[in-house]
């Protein structure tokens, strides 16, 4: 993990990096460190949803820690079996092995920064805002599992009804 950074001194501004949205329009991801810029320590992406919206179904990782820094709007998560909600200016954390998912428990649309330590996660979500990279119950599985993710759907559906949510 001790890699060099590929770039030096940089600025990201509020119109840089790669974004990904998704063909409604209900969910985007802005790419602003990948694991090569930072030498294999972390990733950064801005994640937007749409009011109602949920971000993934739920999932586990085993190989890093996630960090939600609400930038604006109101998030919901469930973190293992307890549901919390974060205003603009809340830190919410993801840790390795725990049962998590999240979505826009607001009217406005959601933004936070999501600091993946290690870096590498972010190539799941660049997959899957290829085409044909939907969250489709059949593919998402073998396809979460290359980068050490499980999913359970079955599990998520009761979320998406009990918060009336778009997915």
């Amino acid at each position: 993990m001790n890699q060099q950074a590929t770039t030096g001194v940089r600025v990201v501004g509020p119109a840089d990096g790669v974004v990904r949205s998704d063909p409604e329009g209900s969910r985007s991801d802005r790419f602003l460190i990948d694991r090569e810029d930072s030498g294999g320590g972390f990733s950064l992406v801005e994640h937007t949803l749409a009011p109602h919206v949920l971000a993934a179904p739920l999932h586990l990782h085993t190989l890093e820690d996630e960090y939600s820094f609400i930038l604006e709007g109101r998030l919901g998560a469930l973190l293992g079996d307890e549901e919390v909600f974060a205003e603009a200016g809340t830190l919410v954390f993801k840790p390795r092995g725990q049962w998590h998912t999240f979505w826009n428990a607001g009217d406005v649309p959601v933004r936070l920064l999501e600091i993946i330590s290690p870096g590498g996660l972010e190539q799941l979500f660049r997959k899957l805002g290829e085409p044909g990279g939907e969250y489709d119950p059949e593919t998402l599985p073998a396809l979460a599992a290359k980068y050490g993710c499980e999913v359970d759907f079955a599990r998520t559906m009761p979320i998406v009804e009990r918060h009336r949510l778009a997915f």
